[in-house]
C-alpha cells in the first residue's frame, strides 16, 4: 500500500501543480488512498520531495533530483556574480568577492561539494578556502577561475 501510494504522489506531482500537503491529500483521496496529513508529510520527507518555485512565481513539490541540475546552475551563477579574483597562499584559496557577498560566495563553494575542498571561511568581502591536499591547490584554483568565466 505505501509503495503503491508513494507512486501514486510521484505520478501526482508529474502531472499536477501542488503547492501543499492539504493539496496533494485531495489528489490521493480521488485516486482511492485515504491518507491523514501525518501520512503525507512523512511520504513527502520519504520521498525526498522539496518545494520549488515554478515559472509563474508559486510553488510546487518536485523531486530533489529533478530540479538538481537548476541548482546547480543556481551555485555556479551565485559564484560568477560575487567572486572578482582567486589567489593562492599555502593550501588555502582566497576568494575576493563583492563587498558584502562572501557569505553567499562561500555557501556556493560549499554547495559545489569538490572532495578536494574541506571547508569556507567567509568575511565581508575575502572567503579563504581551505584545501584537503597542498598539492591540489593549483587545479582548483584554476577550476575556479573557469566558474568564474562560465566555462565550468
Amino acid at each position: 500500500m505505501k509503495g503503491t501510494r508513494q507512486s501514486e504522489i510521484l505520478h501526482i506531482i508529474e502531472t499536477h501543480k501542488i503547492e501543499t500537503q492539504e493539496e496533494l491529500a485531495r489528489y490521493l483521496e480521488q485516486e482511492g488512498y485515504r491518507v491523514t496529513q501525518a501520512t503525507v508529510s512523512r511520504d513527502i520527507k520519504e520521498l525526498g520531495l522539496i518545494k520549488v518555485a515554478d515559472k509563474t512565481g508559486g510553488q510546487r513539490y518536485a523531486v530533489m533530483q529533478d530540479v538538481k541540475g537548476i541548482y546547480d546552475e543556481r551555485v555556479k551563477t551565485v559564484f560568477r556574480q560575487s567572486v572578482m579574483r582567486v589567489d593562492i597562499a599555502g593550501f588555502i584559496i582566497v576568494l575576493h568577492t563583492l563587498p558584502g557577498m562572501a557569505q553567499a560566495a562561500a555557501i556556493a563553494v560549499d554547495n559545489l561539494n569538490w572532495p578536494e575542498i574541506v571547508g569556507t571561511i567567509a568575511g565581508d568581502d575575502t572567503i579563504f578556502v581551505a584545501l584537503r591536499d597542498e598539492k591540489d591547490k593549483g587545479v582548483i584554483a584554476e577550476q575556479f577561475r573557469k566558474l568564474m568565466k562560465g566555462l565550468l
